[in-house]
């Protein structure tokens, strides 16, 4: 299983090529950056964080196809695929729709969207002339000048059961976002597929503390924030909240529920600190 860490919007992006340095430096596998309106973009930042580093993989957890042409999408991410070869994960998703709205980029066939920007993105990434007159994506005969030698895989992060059946059937991956645990993971599963190759990625909480009651106040919001968007009880989400001793074991389930990829996502102060200790309870 394949272990990484989140950048967390909130934290200045001046500070993130020191920490995909560090995480470079102890042998971690992944940094995922992300996308959020009104934060920083995450081609940018996947731009920062690759040039900071020699080894770790860097993940885009996710672009908005409704704010990305998918011609300009490949050309971001052509540059970054050659220079960094086999180093990039670029994922893809709907979007939150209230953010779309304030942007007036709110579609209505956000699944025709979706389909249609991996297929032209990969296509064109892949060297391909691509054609493509869809229900919400047009690409009427164009080629990259510099394709990538080796294509980055086409994750999505999605939720509903139609979605994740769309990432099963185009993608290379899916990301299950922060909250969901093993039960959920399995049920995304359902409709995913049995895909040869398809990579379940597992975004999850981080906090780890000997104090139960000051991991519960540092992660309140944050939890009952992502509980109201998962439409749940923040008792109910799954996260890695609590002693250094539970963090293997709640790890194990999520690999033995089909995760490929676990990103842990460090809420509170002191995130590198949030990473020696994890790194410390999961590598024994």
């Amino acid at each position: 299983m394949r272990l990484g860490y989140m950048f967390d919007h909130d934290r200045p992006p001046e500070e993130l090529p020191g920490f995909a340095a560090e995480l470079d430096e102890r042998g971690v596998d992944d940094l995922w950056v992300v996308e959020d309106l009104g934060w920083a973009a995450s081609i940018s930042m996947a731009a920062l964080a690759l040039a900071a580093t020699d080894r770790i993989r860097v993940g885009i957890g996710i672009a908005p196809a409704a704010l990305r042409n998918p011609a300009l999408l490949a050309m971001e991410l052509a540059p970054l695929a050659r220079i960094h070869p086999g180093r990039l994960v670029a994922g893809l998703g709907h979007g939150v729709t209230e953010w779309m709205r304030k942007v007036g980029a709110d579609r209505t066939r956000k699944l025709a969207l979706l389909e249609e920007t991996i297929v032209a993105v990969r296509g064109l990434l892949a060297g391909e002339q691509v054609t493509l007159h869809g229900r919400e994506v047009t690409v009427d005969g164009l080629r990259l000048v510099h394709p990538p030698e080796v294509v980055p895989p086409i994750v999505t992060g999605v939720v509903q059961p139609r979605s994740l059946a769309l990432s099963g059937r185009v993608a290379d991956g899916t990301i299950i976002a922060e909250g969901n645990g093993p039960a959920e993971l399995r049920a995304a599963l359902t409709h995913i597929g049995d895909r040869p190759g398809h990579e379940l990625v597992s975004f999850q909480f981080l906090r780890t503390d000997d104090d139960p009651q000051r991991s519960a106040d540092l992660t309140r919001d944050t939890v009952a924030g992502q509980a109201a968007w998962l439409r749940r009880d923040p008792s109910e989400l799954f996260g890695l909240i609590g002693p250094a001793g539970t963090l293997a074991g709640k790890v194990a389930e999520l690999g033995d529920a089909g995760a490929a990829t676990v990103v842990l996502r460090p809420l509170g102060p002191d995130p590198s600190g949030q990473v020696s200790a994890s790194l410390a309870a999961l590598r024994g």
